[in-house]
């Protein structure tokens, strides 16, 4: 199973971005998926989450601006980031939780790093003020 982030860059506050993650090794429609980023000198934290079903979770401080969702014929999981804010700054991590079509109803099952089984790289998305 492999996972590959892009998409981050360089943007002024205010603007957007787009993060991609490209899955290979699993259907996505069938797995849990999940962002989250990690700032320096700061642990790694629970952007959003997506369901096999659809149900989506977010971090609330990032609710009404980021969107998460997935392309289930590519296998590609989408992190939609508008009205980006100087804290967004971080490397971003898309995640997969190995449970087949997982059924735990606990929002925080889904916010958890150590749910996730395999990780992407991280792109690099920085939002200057």
């Amino acid at each position: 199973v492999q996972l590959q982030a892009s998409g981050g860059g360089l943007v002024t506050a205010g603007g957007s971005l787009r993060l991609s993650c490209a899955v290979s090794g699993r259907t996505v429609s069938n797995y849990a998926m999940g962002w989250f980023r990690q700032a320096p000198g700061k642990e790694r934290e629970f952007v959003a989450a997506i369901r096999p079903g659809g149900k989506t979770y977010y971090l609330d401080f990032v609710k009404g601006r980021f969107t998460i969702s997935r392309d289930n014929a590519k296998d590609l999981v989408y992190l939609q980031m508008d009205n980006l804010k100087p804290e967004d700054t971080a490397v971003y991590f898309c995640a997969l939780d190995n449970l087949f079509r997982s059924s735990v109803q606990d929002s925080n099952y889904y916010m958890r790093r150590s749910t996730y089984d395999y990780w992407g790289q991280g792109t690099q998305v920085t939002v200057s003020s």
